[in-house]
């Protein structure tokens, strides 16, 4: 079912807490619907597409159009005695369908615990944490072209996979997911090569996907201020790649400083490291800050707009890069 509403205030819709109005909020439960309505628009173009709002920072105090998918179901579509997809739609909470996967023991998402936002935002942002991507369990993503009104299925080489990134983050707005395929495994692997997670675990004899799932459960919990208590949309910047001229500078300040190889020439550096290291670890500037445990957070103290997070976001910016001549980028969908 269609519903469109006017003038509805966004503050509740963007775990960021910062005020935005839409004149035109259409909230829709069926991909068919939704496309018909797509294709009814005379520039489709012009609406935005909203999730969960976990990803997103409203610099713009209004939004002419708001599309807001509440796509659900979960459904195993295919199975072998090794394998099982499982289709989602859009609009589930993507820590409620990896739940559902850990319980009954289909493989690959657990270290994806917890983190916010929809299933339809996964392929977006290619989301990861403690060395998994959504792009390892990705199938198919099914999508409305937007100019179109078409629906599009794309395979997982056609999304064009990268560390938070995609087609469809580099083809901004151009489409509306509706649905994702994933392919799971029925014979569990662990993957705690991070040392967090195998800290966490080391009081776990049997090593299990709900072991695991509890563990990331309560590392986030532990590093990430909760967005109802604290306005955040978890990690702000990207970490940042580096080559190893540059690298071999940072080891030299600090030779324990989180690197991690990416290849022959190039390495992973952390963001928080950076941040931290130019003195933003729980600075706070008016009604914004870095967080106390994670700087890498920007977080809303209470009445922030989204211009202060981003003029905020762009000091942490200027800082990093004047004491690094590394450039961070923002992770986050700025509107």
């Amino acid at each position: 079912m269609i519903n469109i509403r006017q003038e509805v205030p966004l503050l509740l819709y963007n775990t960021f807490g910062v005020p935005a109005t839409a004149s035109v909020f259409v909230e829709s439960d069926d991909a068919t619907e939704l496309a018909d309505f797509v294709r009814s628009l005379p520039d489709p173009s012009s609406a935005f597409l909203l999730g969960g709002g976990s990803n997103v920072l409203f610099v713009s105090n209004r939004c002419e159009m708001v599309i807001h998918p509440v796509i659900k179901g979960i459904e195993v579509t295919a199975e072998t005695d090794d394998d099982v997809w499982v289709r989602a739609g859009a609009g589930e909470a993507w820590d409620d369908f990896v739940s559902w996967c850990v319980t009954r023991n289909y493989a690959g998402v657990e270290n994806l615990s917890y983190i916010p936002g929809t299933v339809g935002a996964s392929p977006i942002q290619n989301i990861g944490a403690y060395g998994t991507e959504a792009k390892e369990t990705i199938e198919t993503v099914e999508a409305v072209e937007k100019t179109t009104g078409q629906t599009v299925i794309f395979n997982n080489q056609q999304c064009q996979f990268d560390y938070r990134d995609s087609f469809f983050k580099k083809n901004k707005g151009k489409y509306l997911i509706t649905a994702v395929q994933f392919k799971l495994s029925k014979r569990f692997e662990p993957n705690v090569k991070y040392a967090d997670l195998k800290t966490e675990l080391v009081r776990n004899t049997h090593m299990t996907m709900e072991n695991i799932r509890q563990a990331v459960i309560s590392i986030r919990s532990q590093k990430l201020p909760d967005p109802a208590e604290l306005g955040n949309a978890g990690s702000f910047f990207k970490n940042p790649t580096i080559n190893t001229a540059k690298s071999r500078e940072i080891c030299e300040l600090d030779p324990q400083a989180p690197l991690y190889p990416v290849s022959h020439e190039y390495w992973k550096m952390s963001a928080a490291w950076l941040i931290q290291h130019c003195g933003w670890k729980g600075t706070q500037d008016g009604n914004v800050g870095a967080h106390k445990r994670q700087p890498i957070v920007i977080v809303n103290y209470g009445g922030a707009t989204g211009k202060e997070v981003l003029d905020f976001a762009q000091k942490i910016i200027d800082s990093v890069d004047r004491k690094f001549g590394i450039r961070l980028e923002p992770e986050i969908n700025v509107v």
